[in-house]
């Protein structure tokens, strides 16, 4: 018996985590891709709770970085970066419920070398940025294009291949009213790069609009804490999702779910706000569903509670925190 079937999905969603439908959201279909996350673009697919999508996704890039000679401040048109697939319109969702989004598979798509990273002007995490101004100059620019394998890895030299563990660095829904940049990670998810949001977990998004709006891209083939340097391996993918619908389920901020772990996501500058967002979270589910005293939750956490880095370069920078589920029986 696979863990989903005890899962948040299954015991709350309107499909009951069972597998409806499937659709395919390929280049042609989705035709234009966005840049924002917000409510005013048409939906480009109407699905129902329990629905599998399969969604084909470019890179960050759109695929405008193809060559290790390409300078990506003369490729790349900033802030128009993360493509993103969608609105996915879910039928039935309304403002105060939960999309809840089981992660089948992300594949790498398209010819080899599949997978780009790159330093970028004025971005990264240890560089001056537009909003850590310095006076340092910018470090040059280096495109690496590597091979990405799902069984052999990513070929990062001769010396050093790294393993292939896949997520999508964005996913999200519509803000009630914004239209906010998909570099932005918020309440609404989007760019949280957080290597949790991966095959086999559920990530559960507050829906603010009718229809929840979904959209996702930006998938990467691995990534270390933090991005460090503001880019992953990025690739296109052939990324499977089971969209469910959990009515009444009303959350602040994104959270996930694994067959271990149940984890929320906070985003916010500085560092540290981000991690109180994710805690306090943390904090409110495990008292709300876990039989927990608020403060007695806060202060098992404090000894078994663990966080991850998202990525500490976007305009605000997202943390994961989390407990074991074996604490929650």
């Amino acid at each position: 018996m696979s863990w989903l079937e005890n899962s948040i999905m299954a015991s709350r969603g309107v499909a009951k985590g069972q597998a409806g439908a499937h659709h395919r959201l390929t280049e042609e279909r989705q035709g234009k891709y966005h840049y924002v996350y917000g409510a005013f673009a048409e939906p480009v697919l109407t699905i129902q709770p329990g629905d599998v999508v399969e969604v084909e996704t470019h890179d960050a890039f759109e695929g405008k970085i193809t060559s290790v000679d390409d300078k990506p401040s003369e490729k790349l048109n900033i802030p128009y970066l993360n493509p993103q697939n969608g609105p996915i319109f879910v039928d039935g969702a309304e403002k105060g419920d939960c999309l809840a989004v089981y992660i089948h598979s992300v594949k790498p798509r398209g010819p080899q070398p599949v997978g780009t990273t790159c330093l970028i002007k004025e971005f990264g995490g240890l560089v001056g940025t537009a909003n850590t101004a310095l006076l340092n100059e910018p470090l040059p620019e280096i495109v690496r294009k590597v091979h990405v394998d799902e069984e052999t890895g990513v070929r990062w030299s001769d010396r050093v291949t790294l393993p292939y563990e896949p997520f999508i660095g964005t996913i999200g829904t519509a803000p009630e009213i914004e239209a906010i940049t998909s570099l932005q990670p918020d309440y609404y998810g989007g760019n949280m790069d957080l290597p949790d949001v991966a095959p086999g977990a559920v990530i559960y998004l507050p829906v603010q609009h009718a229809g929840g709006y979904l959209h996702l891209g930006d998938c990467h083939a691995v990534q270390g804490d933090g991005e460090l340097c503001g880019v992953a391996i990025e690739q296109p993918s052939t990324t499977t999702l089971q969209v469910d619908l959990i009515k009444g389920m009303t959350i602040a901020w994104p959270r996930l779910e694994t067959e271990s772990m149940l984890m929320t996501i906070g985003s916010a500058r500085p560092l540290e706000d981000a991690a109180r967002i994710a805690y306090r979270e943390l904090v409110r589910w495990v008292a709300a569903d876990y039989g927990f005293e608020t403060l007695e939750a806060y202060m098992l956490l404090t000894q078994c509670g663990k966080v991850r880095l998202g990525n500490m370069v976007d305009p605000k920078y997202t943390i994961g925190a989390s407990i074991q589920k074996t604490y929650l029986a």
